[in-house]
């Protein structure tokens, strides 16, 4: 299974995750099943869709 990357934030950021949380809570309100996860190598929390082909297909 793959996911969409759908924003990138941070993870030195001051306010931490919140920047990523909101954007996913937003999604979340537009009808999108968003979820964070956090990216270890590249230090960053991802702003991801699950079972998103990168084509669109599903």
């Amino acid at each position: 299974m793959s996911a969409k990357v759908l924003e990138r934030f941070p993870a030195g950021a001051p306010r931490g995750s919140w920047p990523a949380e909101e954007y996913a809570a937003a999604r979340r309100a537009a009808g999108e099943p968003a979820t964070v996860v956090m990216d270890l190598k590249s230090d960053a929390f991802l702003v991801v869709v699950e079972g998103h082909e990168e084509d669109g297909r599903v």
